[in-house]
């Protein structure tokens, strides 16, 4: 209860000052507009002041700028005051009928305020800085808070670690080898003293590098929560503020809290926010703007902050490495680099075994086909599928995540919620289903590490009417030649049923094309996979290595060889979409029975597609049997 006590201290004294500011403003306010007694005389028109004096009945007359006030000879009768008022109006005759009427006047003497209004006079304003200067002092951090005026103060969160939020390395898996990297820093954050004896010197700064979501973040927690010490954790973002300088004090005085609580680690997420090249694109560096002093700040704390007794180790996460300073990536600086990439199979099994705890799986899941059906999943995409499974069972009111839960979840993140508000004509329908079968059946015959696992004709997503899952067998990191053009026929596989059997194509092969075509295009340009043109890249590599998107823009070429480069593009598509035609032209009796299937049980998976699929021959092959 003391440290309650204690906390409320400042607002009861705010509280107080408030209560006598409001008070003295209350008695300033009735003394202004009570009428004040002693000062009281009876008002009347100036039409009878002036025929009194004609009268000869006023003895003295006393003029002020609002107020003519006058006394009788005489009252009129008896009772009556002798003493009156009256409003004066613009006359400048008035002094001299006075004078003939034998009036004494002259002008009033100024009224004396009241003690209440002096006192208020001087009281209300004081308290009325004191109050507005306590209340900024109060926002700026003197109190605790933050703030007007807490610009400069750090935002960052301040982690100690305790037994019950601890984030230790086993909390974290598929990133087995940046976790042998980071174990280095956890020793040398508990044992200083034996790198201290030997000479050797820790890195000062750790960039954990790769894509969203594969735990950076959890990383670096586990991190401080293995070596037991405080973690300062701030988003790079936080460091830019609209006032000019603000960036830069709060990097000094993140640091200097930091160096308070040593031996800790200070944890930026997002660095590139601050961090990004001050190279222009003419290699100029650019103007002297808020994100450069700050970026500048930090490399000067990152020098200046060493100390062998008590290590500040600064811990950073970025998805886009290649836009940092030059100056950042230093040794000195971050001068180690820490790839933390997407699980492979082992590492999504033991992923999907951490997530799996927090829920109630059922004792037949089987996570090993989850993980190997969930190939290029990153951790934050796993616990994201463990979840949906559970929101799944729990909405069946079920008890416990099955396992058609985990397959429901898989088709929810790789195609989206199913539609089935979306309707499809009977015509509509027939083409979806012949759509995917094409799809299917040139999938199963090309060569590569993935099987069709599932063919739906149920709308899903956005735009898609149907879909056909392709699930990977191995785990594969390089593709050849043969691969990439089966993807390609696979992709025309839809389209290439649509001719077969129709005699037309419609647009339901849009984002197949797409695909197909920009397949061709990195075969051509990035990978020097064409015979013409050679092993030449004629493509940049553009966008950002771990998060995508943008087009590889094409380097300076002549018309010539740009000629050829589509040349060679179209010929690599016109060749994968002969290839399906000649497939699905083969096996045109096995199209029509598994599409009359589908659009009776509107999925076919597992062990029957197997089965309808086996029996698919490539042309020029001899049928089993």
């Amino acid at each position: 209860m003391a440290i309650r006590q204690d906390e409320n201290q400042p607002n009861r004294r705010f509280g107080i000052i408030n209560l006598v500011l409001i008070g003295f403003g209350v008695l300033l306010l009735f003394s202004n507009f009570l009428p004040n007694q002693s000062t009281q005389v009876p008002r009347v028109p100036y039409s009878l002041f002036i025929d009194q004096v004609n009268d000869n009945t006023v003895k003295r007359a006393y003029i002020t700028s609002d107020q003519i006030r006058y006394e009788l000879k005489e009252a009129p009768s008896e009772g009556a005051p002798t003493v009156l008022s009256t409003t004066p109006i613009f006359d400048m005759d008035l002094p001299q009928r006075l004078e003939q009427h034998g009036v004494e006047f002259a002008a009033a003497p100024p009224s004396k305020p009241s003690f209440i209004t002096t006192a208020l006079s001087w009281v209300v304003p004081p308290l009325i800085f004191i109050v507005v200067l306590q209340f900024f002092a109060r926002r700026s951090g003197m109190g605790g808070a933050q703030g007007a005026l807490s610009f400069t103060k750090s935002k960052a969160k301040v982690y100690v670690p305790d037994e019950e939020s601890r984030v230790t390395f086993a909390d974290v898996a598929g990133v087995d080898e940046a976790k042998t990297e980071l174990a280095e820093i956890v020793d040398f954050l508990k044992t200083p003293e034996r790198y201290a004896a030997i000479g050797a010197r820790i890195p000062k700064g750790v960039l954990l590098v790769g894509p969203p979501g594969t735990g950076k973040t959890l990383l670096s927690k586990a991190v401080a929560g293995e070596a037991g010490v405080p973690f300062f954790i701030i988003s790079g973002s936080e460091f830019v503020e609209l006032f000019v300088g603000a960036g830069a004090a709060r990097v000094r005085d993140l640091f200097e809290e930091a160096k308070k609580k040593a031996p800790c680690i200070i944890f930026i997420d997002e660095l590139d926010a601050i961090g990004k090249s001050r190279s222009g694109s003419m290699g100029v560096v650019g103007g002297n703007d808020e994100r450069e002093q700050t970026l500048n700040q930090l490399l000067t704390e990152m020098d200046g902050f060493a100390g062998k007794d008590k290590p500040v180790i600064v811990l950073a996460a970025t998805n886009q490495p290649e836009t940092l300073d030059a100056a950042l990536l230093r040794p000195g600086r971050f001068d180690r680099q820490v790839l933390v990439d997407r699980p492979d199979l082992s590492g999504r099994r033991t992923i999907l075994d951490i997530y799996a705890k927090k829920v109630k799986l059922a004792a037949v899941v089987d996570l090993d086909r989850i993980a190997q059906a969930t190939a290029g999943f990153a951790g934050a995409d796993l616990a994201n599928l463990v979840n949906e499974a559970a929101l799944l069972a729990a909405r069946s009111y079920r008890t416990q995540v099955e396992q058609a839960d985990l397959n429901e979840a898989i088709e929810r993140v790789v195609a989206g919620l199913e539609k089935k508000s979306r309707v499809l004509q009977p015509d509509e329908k027939k083409v979806v289903a012949y759509h995917e079968v094409g799809h299917a059946i040139v999938g199963h015959l090309m060569p590569g590490g993935s099987k069709v696992a599932k063919i739906s004709i149920v709308p899903r997503g956005m735009s898609a009417l149907g879909y056909t899952l392709q699930l990977p067998t191995e785990e594969r990191f390089l593709n050849s030649k043969e691969d990439l053009e089966g993807q390609i026929a696979t992709l025309l596989g839809g389209r290439s049923a649509e001719e077969v059997v129709f005699g037309a194509v419609t647009t339901g092969a849009a984002n197949d094309l797409q695909r197909a075509t920009d397949i061709a295009e990195q075969m051509v340009g990035t990978y020097g996979m064409s015979d013409t043109l050679g092993p030449l890249a004629y493509d940049k590599q553009g966008g950002s290595r771990f998060l995508g998107g943008g087009n590889n823009p094409r380097r300076v070429v002549s018309d010539v060889t740009a000629q050829a480069i589509d040349r060679e593009v179209r010929s690599l598509v016109d060749r994968a979409h002969d290839r399906a035609l000649s497939i699905l032209g083969h096996n045109r009796e096995l199209l029509e029975a598994i599409s009359q299937k589908i659009l009776e049980k509107e999925v076919i998976e597992g062990d029957e597609l197997k089965e309808l699929l086996a029996s698919s021959v490539m042309p020029g092959e001899a049928v089993a049997g």
